[in-house]
């Protein structure tokens, strides 16, 4: 016992070397400390859910859409709606809402959630989910707890998308013009939810504090407060659970051993319902000829890497699904070829079209294990005459980049990124469709690909599931044969809790979720 708190305490040192971090008040028995931000579902400082690409793990504690997932991601369930319907043609969404109040004690309305719903529908507003809502043609509110959505044309992922648009109050923000809302200071010193927990103090870049809403339609919450530590990286997080600072923290899968057996600590295991890939910017004219983009998918030994940094925890991915429904039969697995590779890229005429010159590689994920990752493609890819550079950004850096109307192609010729490829196999359209080029949606890697979006438009459009599922194997195909992305693997995420935390919901979903988590059951014990 002395030896794991003498090495927790070196860990800890080491962690806040370089700068004084500034920890919450001792945490008492019935406030929760934890590192939600960290790792690929959180997202640091953003308190904004309009401009949330992750982090809705924390944002759910206190904002709350109308319907959510279950903590399994299989099913859509009511949070502020009790209940919805989706009419026969997928062209009518109507929900009922909940008897729900404000942090500020007003009752929420359908007037609140139509104004949500223009919110979000409005990319002025810097909401990432403006794209997403395009099929949406109105939204009413023919009385007060009951919004109907209605659409120009049949989107299947629309219920997806509504389970991240979180409610937010008219009569605080109505004021304020959308284009200046984005950057406002109500989102990081008084922002009101309908959530569990409402927001107390942000002490910048240490920590957010929320305390428990007592009026809370579910029931008076366990615990007291809830507080969000930043970290520098999980290392940082790691020591500080270890010291029992912290309650949770998400953990890499090459961390997660030195938890397991280990009766103070829980490790929750999942799928991250995440495809990695290395996105070729198609506008820079070093991948235009197919046979580059293949050979960069034949040269990284994607086995290894799973088996060497991910501890087996990931599926190689060949497209941008894993899953059997959605995999067609016979689709190239590229299996690890370097030689045919180097055939490929003579045959391309590589010394000419780029030859040993850098290309930079730019992602947002920071996390060790990243780092790793990201050494092994470089080393593959030097092998075979390409030579990438990586550079890793914070997630507000690495948006302002790639979504840039106008970018500087120079760079990121390549990205290493994750996109989600379920619960709903609609998901991906974003990122591939060329009607989601920035600044219309999030298609970073700016595919122009015409069989691309035919697939993509027809599997959106189809009203049965099961033929729909054909129309994904379609996308897989496609995805498969013209390499929009090299696509890698989709791995397992964790997170380690603190066995004193009862009732605790953590389901390593795509950006954190949302998913039904219940925060007023957490509670703390002995």
């Amino acid at each position: 016992m002395k030896l794991r708190m003498m090495a927790s305490a070196l860990a800890l040192s080491a962690a806040l070397i370089g700068g004084v971090t500034l920890v919450p008040p001792a945490t008492q028995a019935a406030t929760l400390s934890g590192g939600f931000d960290v790792g690929p579902g959180g997202f640091q400082g953003n308190f904004n859910p309009l401009a949330a690409t992750a982090g809705f793990t924390w944002l759910s504690v206190y904002f709350e859409p109308l319907v959510t997932y279950d903590e399994k991601l299989q099913k859509v369930v009511g949070v502020l709606a009790d209940s919805y319907e989706v009419s026969p043609d997928q062209m009518t969404y109507t929900f009922k809402l909940a008897d729900a109040k404000w942090h500020d004690g007003k009752p929420f309305t359908s007037k609140d959630a139509k104004f949500t719903m223009g919110l979000a529908m409005d990319a002025k507003s810097g909401s990432v989910l403006a794209a997403r809502l395009k099929a949406v043609s109105s939204v009413e509110a023919p009385d007060n707890h009951t919004l109907i959505v209605k659409l120009g044309a049949p989107s299947a992922s629309t219920l997806d998308t509504m389970t991240k648009v979180m409610m937010l109050p008219e009569h605080a923000l109505s004021s304020i013009p959308a284009d200046q809302l984005a950057k406002n200071a109500w989102w990081s010193t008084s922002p009101i939810g309908t959530g569990p927990f409402k927001f107390t103090k942000y002490v910048t870049d240490q920590y957010v504090e929320l305390a428990a809403n007592t009026d809370y339609r579910g029931g008076k919450p366990a615990l007291e407060r809830v507080i969000n530590r930043y970290f520098a990286n999980p290392a940082a997080a790691i020591a500080a659970l270890r010291a029992g600072e912290i309650q949770f923290t998400y953990v890499d899968s090459n961390d997660v051993s030195t938890f397991k057996g280990d009766e103070a600590f829980k490790v929750i295991e999942g799928d991250s319902f995440v495809v990695n890939y290395l996105g070729f910017n198609h506008e820079s004219p070093i991948w235009k000829d197919p046979r580059v983009r293949k050979a960069v998918m034949y040269a990284i030994n994607r086995d290894a890497i799973i088996k060497s940094l991910y501890a087996g925890a990931a599926k190689p991915a060949n497209c941008a699904y894993v899953a059997d429904q959605l995999v067609p039969q016979g689709i190239d697995p590229y299996a690890y070829d370097p030689e045919k590779a180097k055939q490929l890229l003579d045959e391309a005429g590589w010394s000419q079209i780029n030859g040993d010159k850098p290309i930079t590689l730019l992602t947002y994920y920071t996390t060790p294990l990243a780092t790793n990752v990201l050494a092994a493609v470089q080393a593959m890819l030097s092998q075979v005459g390409i030579n990438v550079v990586p550079r890793a950004v914070d997630t507000p850096t690495y948006n302002s980049i790639v979504l840039n109307p106008k970018p500087d192609v120079a760079q990121f010729q390549l990205v290493y990124a994750g996109l989600q490829n379920g619960p709903d196999a609609g998901s991906i359209n974003v990122g591939l469709n060329e009607k989601q080029i920035p600044p219309a949606g999030p298609n970073v890697v700016r595919a122009r690909m015409p069989e691309l979006n035919k697939a993509l438009d027809a599997a959106l459009a189809e009203p049965d599931a099961a033929k729909r599922d054909g129309h994904y194997q379609d996308v897989c195909k496609v995805m498969n044969s013209d390499l929009p992305w090299a696509t890698l693997w989709v791995a397992n995420r964790y997170g380690v809790v603190s066995s004193k935390v009862k009732d605790f919901i953590w389901t390593p979903a795509p950006g954190g979720g949302p998913y039904q988590a219940h925060p007023e059951k957490w509670s703390l014990g002995e």
